[in-house]
């Protein structure tokens, strides 16, 4: 008798362990995969400042996770293949992806809708001081750097030298900002070339060691109908004294860079996640992460988007009087 009663006493307690550990059935959390970008990027900080958003991850039926990618074009055809459900991607990568105008890639990535924009990329062109060079046409013969291979520089550069006539008449050098800003500091490059926010930290190090200018490619695109052949760009001025010695205001063109999503992601899950970046809250929290994003705003949320939105978008923005 003694025997039965504890083994009965043990699986009665056994059960009742098994009752008080065992979770209440819940629904398991739906994993949403955030394009960002190589780290240490701006588009990396993007996708890591969302997941890491106390409300983002407060939320019960979504899990955002950040996940690394080599930049825009990654992330055009991972967003498009599903793999990713948000990504980065520029907006130019998406208008000319959708209809089939990539390099040496005729597919249209038709799967990929803008959900916001986020922030500028302008073109900035640096040389010296006295060079004679005054317009992109004039770097025929000269030593350039480009931009690293595969980089959003490097293939905003290869379109506006090519549209230009001058991208096989130039000494091209394929490098990051820092080393082309020392090797102009060295008398290895006649210019170089950037894609990104201003101030730049390498156009700061170039404007130390020489007098530098920059040149005015926004009159360049006007004159070459660049705005029309590629009309997801915008035009902005650099404002004189953004770099030591450059006392005028010099114009350019950005490409916008964008928040996009897979069309199969649910309309509510678009539309809650921009209920809860596009908030004073969720933007302060996002330039907390990096400066670039004070161009992140409501009034802006639709600026350089050249392609269809994803229904879950619209209707935010339609409610926010955007649209």
């Amino acid at each position: 008798m003694k025997n039965m009663f504890r083994v009965t006493f043990i699986v009665f307690c056994a059960m009742a362990m098994i009752t008080l550990i065992a979770p209440a059935d819940a629904p398991a959390k739906h994993r949403i995969v955030f394009g960002g970008g190589p780290a240490g990027g701006t588009f990396q900080v993007v996708a890591n400042a969302i997941q890491t958003y106390g409300p983002v991850k407060a939320l019960e039926a979504i899990t955002v996770k950040a996940q690394s990618s080599a930049g825009s074009v990654e992330n055009l055809r991972k967003a498009d293949s599903g793999k990713h459900d948000f990504s980065v991607v520029y907006s130019g990568h998406v208008y000319l992806g959708r209809n089939g105008m990539m390099k040496n890639d005729t597919k249209k990535y038709e799967n990929v809708l803008a959900v916001a924009y986020l922030y500028g990329a302008p073109a900035q062109l640096v040389v010296k001081k006295g060079s004679g060079i005054k317009s992109a046409k004039d770097l025929v013969g000269k030593k350039v750097g480009v931009g690293n291979a595969g980089s959003g520089a490097f293939a905003n550069c290869e379109m506006f030298f090519t549209h230009l006539g001058i991208w096989d008449k130039v000494e091209r050098n394929a490098m990051g900002y820092n080393d082309a800003a020392q090797a102009f500091g060295n008398n290895q490059l006649d210019a170089f070339w950037l894609f990104t926010a201003f101030p730049s930290g390498a156009v700061i190090m170039a404007a130390q060691t020489n007098d530098i200018d920059l040149i005015n490619i926004g009159k360049d695109a006007e004159e070459s109908g660049y705005f029309k052949k590629y009309p997801y760009f915008g035009k902005l001025t650099i404002p004189a004294g953004t770099y030591k010695g450059v006392d005028t205001e010099t114009p350019s063109f950005f490409d916008s860079t964008l928040w996009v999503a897979n069309h199969n992601v649910p309309d509510d899950v678009v539309y809650q996640m921009l209920s809860i970046i596009f908030t004073d809250e969720g933007l302060a929290h996002m330039v907390s992460q990096k400066k670039t994003f004070k161009a992140m705003n409501v009034k802006d949320g639709v600026k350089g988007v050249a392609t269809p939105l994803h229904p879950g978008a619209i209707k935010f923005w339609k409610e926010k009087g955007v649209m």
